[in-house]
Order: structure tokens, then C-alpha cells, then sequence
């Protein structure tokens, strides 16, 4: 008589490298939705001249939603991860609708190219150098050369972006407020990093898009939120919170389980890449020498603050 024989169940080691390959797409999918961020910001206020803050606030206010329907089953869970850390959250939610309004603020001023990569390359730079004296060390000489690389990054920038143009209106308060949403980013990154070994992701990025939406709600109130109901505003609206905010955030931290946070912050330096492509591309951004040279020293930086072995431990 014949027996039946199961098929062997893949080697362990397969499935953890399946694993880690899907991760690394989730995370890449995640920066360039991120990088859509800033042109989509771009065309709102061509079409409707909204105020950055206003866009800002819809746009947490849908993920907001978006995400409590998909958590509707888990309430007990948030409403406990609350109480665990009311500080902490309502700091992390703060934070994210002020650098968000800040970045938003320097699309409109400087253009979406320096925005995207002033904000997103000080941040990390930024909070590593705040471990440093955090810890009351000294700066190792990788350390030491990043945050040299970064500040001539940044100066190059400021270079090419002095005159003003028809994408870059203000080009030097959108550089300060690009400098300021990167500040935000990284003291609420630097807030949140504890409370986020106790909490679970979804529920870390539902209260904090809620408190942000909360958070810029005044402010869009006095700028006025009444939003042109035309197919594509809403359209830009909905990929603004639904794609760039909730499913974005929804890959990175699933993609966060099977991938070392290193490895995943140089991913999403398809973010700045991506936006930089599309302003060039659909918005007719300039896209000068320094410009260029500029941002491939903060996103140089950027990379080896967090593959260095520093980096990697702060992650």
C-alpha cells in the first residue's frame, strides 16, 4: 500500500530570506510614495492656492480616518498605548503636524527639490549628533566627517538657491523652513523611538496622525479649509493621505520587521530622489550644479550616519 508523503516545508533560512527580500520592497515602495509627497503638495496650491498648512491638516485628517477604520478592532489596545504614554504620544503627534506644515511651508517657498532634501537629509544627521552628546561622547572621525559633509551640503545649497525663481518664490525662508520641519523631524524621531518598543506600529501612527491632524486643525481653521470639490483635488487630497500617509507608513513599518532600521534609512533616500525627479520632470524645477552636488553630500551623509556602526546601534 502506498503512503502519502507531504512535501518537505521550506528551510528556515529560505523563508527568513523571502522574508527579508519582501521588506526590502516594502521599504522601497515606501520612499518613492514618499518622494510623490511634495509635487502633489505643488499642484494642490496651483490649482486651489491652499494654505501648506491647511493641505498639511487634510492630509493627516484623512490618514487619520483611514487608519481608524483599520484599527477599529484594536481600540482597547490604543486607548491603553495611550494611557501608557500620553506625553510622549501627544509630543510624537505635535511634532508630526508641525514639520509636516514646516515642509509643506518650504515646498511652497523654495521649491520641492531643496525642501525634500534639506528636511529629510538634516534630520538623521541631526539626531545622530544628538546621540553623540547625549551619550557624552566625542565624535568619531566617520561621525566628525558626516556632519562636516552635511553642513557643506547644506551650504551648497543655500548658495544655489539665494535668487529667487518662479519655483522658489522666497528660496531662503523655504530653506529656514525646510531646516526647521528636518529640526522637528528629528526631536520627534528622537520623542517617539522609546514608546515605539512598547507600542505596536499601527497604533503609534494612528494616535500620532491624529493628534498632528488635531494639532494643525487651529491653525487651518484661521487659513480657511473649505477645498474645491474637483476631481482632482480630491484625487491629490486622497493620495496625499490615504497613499503618501497611511499605506506608506503601513509598508515601511511592516517592511521594519524584517529589516535592520540602517538599511531602511537608506532606502528611503528614495524619497528625496524620487521628489527631486518629479519637480524636474512635471513641475520644471531648475536643477543647478550646486543644487546637485549639494544634496549628494547631505544624502552621502545621511547614508553613512547610519551604516557607520554608531549609526546602526542608535537606529
Amino acid at each position: 500500500m502506498a503512503t502519502s508523503r507531504t512535501a518537505p516545508s521550506p528551510a528556515p533560512t529560505a523563508l527568513a530570506a523571502a522574508h527579508a527580500r519582501t521588506g526590502l520592497i516594502q521599504i522601497t515602495v515606501t520612499g518613492v510614495l514618499w518622494g510623490t509627497t511634495g509635487v502633489a503638495v505643488q499642484l494642490l496650491r496651483e490649482s486651489t492656492g491652499l494654505n501648506p498648512v491647511t493641505i498639511g491638516f487634510h492630509r493627516l485628517a484623512i490618514a487619520a480616518v483611514v487608519l481608524l477604520v483599520c484599527t477599529a478592532g484594536r481600540l482597547g489596545s490604543t486607548l491603553a498605548a495611550v494611557r501608557a504614554a500620553p506625553l510622549a504620544l501627544l509630543l510624537t503627534g505635535v511634532g508630526l503636524g508641525l514639520y509636516q506644515a514646516l515642509y509643506f511651508a518650504a515646498v511652497a517657498m523654495a521649491g520641492v527639490g531643496v525642501a525634500t532634501v534639506v528636511s529629510l537629509g538634516l534630520a538623521p544627521v541631526l539626531a545622530a549628533a544628538w546621540e553623540s552628546v547625549r551619550a557624552r561622547r566625542a565624535p568619531g572621525p566617520l561621525r566628525l566627517a558626516t556632519l562636516v559633509a552635511a553642513v557643506a551640503g547644506l551650504a551648497l545649497i543655500t548658495g544655489s538657491t539665494a535668487e529667487p525663481t518662479a519655483a522658489a518664490p522666497r528660496p531662503l525662508l523655504g530653506l529656514l523652513a525646510a531646516a526647521g520641519s528636518g529640526l522637528g523631524y528629528a526631536a520627534s524621531t528622537l520623542v517617539s523611538r522609546q514608546v515605539s518598543q512598547r507600542t505596536a506600529p499601527m497604533t503609534l501612527t494612528t494616535v500620532s496622525t491624529a493628534i498632528g491632524a488635531l494639532t494643525l486643525a487651529p491653525f487651518a481653521l484661521v487659513a480657511g479649509v473649505t477645498v474645491p470639490l474637483r476631481a482632482n483635488t480630491v484625487g491629490l487630497l486622497l493620495h496625499l493621505g490615504v497613499v503618501t500617509t497611511a499605506l506608506a507608513y503601513a509598508l515601511f513599518y511592516a517592511g521594519l520587521r524584517t529589516t535592520e532600521g540602517s538599511v531602511a534609512a537608506v532606502l528611503t533616500l528614495l524619497e528625496p530622489l524620487t521628489a527631486a525627479a518629479l519637480a524636474v520632470a512635471l513641475l520644471h524645477e531648475p536643477l543647478p550644479l550646486p543644487l546637485v552636488a549639494g544634496g549628494g553630500l547631505l544624502l552621502c551623509a545621511v547614508a553613512a550616519t547610519y551604516l557607520s556602526p554608531a549609526g546602526r546601534e542608535a537606529s
